[in-house]
């Protein structure tokens, strides 16, 4: 539901992802957010942002992405249905993709565990 592709993972730019995640949400009730442990995610800053936003943080242990399937999924999805895995010759394409592929996925494409609906119909974000 939020992006942002960056050349490092400064927290920075997992919070701009963050913000744009939940800028449109207008359901009462909040995801629960799914992060890797990555250090962006982990981070003091990050975490308090989430917790302002009203997410509940699902977090895996070390090394056990079993624990977080949903948002492996997720990854896996991206990268094969729309070639995110792929290389990109700059990094507008590789932002361009990213961005694309988020609005189809949130937009476009039914969800079997959400009833067969977007995250857009499920969570009432803008288009």
């Amino acid at each position: 539901m939020g992006f942002d592709v960056r050349e490092t993972l400064e927290t920075g730019s997992s919070l701009k992802a963050l913000a744009m995640a939940v800028k449109d949400l207008q359901k009462r009730e909040k995801p629960i957010h799914q992060p890797d442990r990555g250090c962006q995610y982990a981070s003091h800053a990050y975490v308090k942002a989430a917790g302002q936003a009203g997410l509940t943080m699902s977090m895996t242990e070390n090394n056990h992405s079993a624990e977080n399937a949903v948002a492996e999924r997720v990854n896996g999805i991206l990268k094969q249905e729309d070639w995110l895995d792929a290389e990109f010759a700059t990094h507008r394409e590789a932002r361009q993709a990213s961005g694309h592929a988020v609005r189809m996925y949130d937009h476009r494409r039914p969800h079997t565990a959400l009833g067969f609906k977007t995250p857009q119909e499920v969570h009432g974000t803008k288009a």
